[in-house]
C-alpha cells in the first residue's frame, strides 16, 4: 500500500551575520546553508494498517507527511502510495487519501455543515447514490446528525474535529492522514475519536497513518509505530517489541506512615546504583521511584524499601509507552541498538 524508500529533504537556510553590516551583505552576496529535514527514512505501510508516526517537534514528521501527501517533492528517495507517485500523479491520487490536520480546517466556515458537504461531493465527483451512502455511514460512526445543519464557525473543537474527519472521509479514500487529531479535546471526545478511527479502519480497511503527541492514541489505536528523530528513523516495529526490549524500567510507588522515614532510604549506595537507574520523587508523603530492573531484581528493590520504612500503600508499575520513548529520545537507549 505505501512504499517509503530512502526519503530525504533538504531546505536551503539563510545565513546573515549580526548587524547592519551582515544586513547588506546578506542583501548583496546572500549565503545559504543546507538544513536536512529528513534524512534517509524508509518504511513500509500494509493495506489496512493503523502505524503510529511519532517523534519530537522538529524531528521531521510533518516533512515526511507533506512529502506522502503530494504537498512538498522529495529531494531524493522515492515514495508511492497505493499505486501512484504522489508529486506526479497529483489529479488522481487525491482521490486516494484523505487528511486531517489537527490546527486546521477544510470547512467552509460560514456554510452549514450540510452544505460543505455537497461542496465537497462536487469537488470530488462523487455520485448521488454513493454520496447518501456515504453519508449514512459516517452519521453513524461519527454521529454528525446533533449538528449537521450548524454552520462550521459555531461547532465546538470536538464537533469539527469529528466534521473533518467526516469530510476527508466523503470521497471513500484508500489512506487517511490524521496529524494530531485529538488535541484540545477532552477525555470524553478523545475517546469518541478513537471509537471512530477504529471503526472506520475495521469496517473500511481504511488504512490510516497517525501522528499525535498523545501517546494513548498511539497505545490505543495501533500496534506499530515509526518513530523518528533529527530527521532520521529511529525504531519501526510493534509496540509490544519497543516495552519488551527497552521497557525495563518499573515505577514502584509507596505512601509513607512517617515523613521521617525518607531519610532511610539511600538506594544510590545501598544498592550500588548510578544516578541514571534511579530517579525519586516525594509528595505529600507519597514516594515515586523510578528504577532500571535490569541493574536492580524488582525482588530486591521490594525488599530494601519494606526493611527500611514502614508503608500504608504500595504500587509496582510496568514502564508506559511514554517513559519508554522519553528514554530513547534522552538517547538512555542507544539508536544503533533500535
Amino acid at each position: 500500500m505505501i512504499y517509503v524508500n530512502d526519503l530525504r529533504k533538504e531546505f536551503k537556510k539563510a545565513v546573515k551575520e549580526p548587524g547592519l553590516k551582515g544586513s547588506i551583505k546578506a542583501l548583496f552576496k546572500p549565503k545559504n546553508e543546507i538544513v536536512t529535514a529528513v534524512d534517509g527514512i524508509s518504511f513500509h505501510v500494509p493495506k489496512g494498517e493503523i502505524l503510529g508516526f511519532i517523534g519530537p517537534n522538529g524531528a521531521g514528521k510533518s516533512t515526511v507527511i507533506k512529502m506522502l501527501t503530494g504537498i512538498l517533492t522529495p529531494t531524493s528517495g522515492t515514495c508511492e502510495i497505493n499505486g501512484y507517485i504522489p508529486q506526479k500523479d497529483r489529479q488522481k491520487y487525491v482521490k486516494e487519501i484523505g487528511v486531517v490536520f489537527g490546527q486546521r480546517t477544510q470547512l467552509w466556515w460560514d456554510l452549514a455543515l450540510r452544505e460543505t458537504y455537497l461542496v465537497l461531493k462536487e469537488i470530488y465527483n462523487v455520485p448521488d447514490d454513493e454520496f447518501k451512502k456515504r453519508m449514512a455511514f459516517l452519521n453513524e460512526v461519527l454521529e454528525l446528525d446533533e449538528f449537521i445543519t450548524s454552520p462550521v464557525r459555531t461547532l465546538s473543537l470536538g464537533q469539527r474535529m469529528r466534521a473533518d474527519i467526516a469530510a476527508s472521509l466523503l470521497h471513500n479514500p484508500k489512506v487517511l492522514f490524521l496529524d494530531e487529531p485529538t488535541i484540545g479535546l477532552d477525555v470524553v471526545v478523545k475517546e469518541n475519536i478513537r471509537n471512530a478511527i477504529k471503526k472506520i479502519n475495521a469496517e473500511e480497511g481504511t488504512t490510516v497513518i497517525l501522528t499525535t503527541h498523545d501517546l494513548a492514541d498511539i497505545e490505543l489505536l495501533c500496534n506499530r509505530i515509526v518513530m523518528i528523530d533529527k530527521g532520521k528513523k529511529v525504531f519501526d516495529g510493534q509496540i509490544s517489541e519497543l516495552k519488551h526490549e527497552f521497557g525495563n524500567m518499573r515505577e514502584l510507588v509507596f505512601e509513607l506512615s512517617k515523613a521521617d522515614d525518607l531519610k532511610k532510604l539511600n538506594y544510590l549506595e545501598d544498592l550500588s546504583l548510578n544516578a541514571d537507574d534511579l530517579q525519586l520523587e516525594n509528595k505529600n508523603m507519597t514516594v515515586s521511584v523510578r528504577f532500571n530492573s535490569n541493574n536492580v531484581p524488582v525482588e530486591k528493590m521490594l525488599s530494601y524499601t519494606l526493611s527500611k520504612v514502614h508503608v500504608k500503600d504500595i504500587n509496582l508499575k510496568d514502564a508506559d509507552i511514554e517513559e519508554i520513548i522519553r528514554r530513547l529520545y534522552r538517547q538512555e537507549v542507544s539508536i544503533d541498538e533500535v
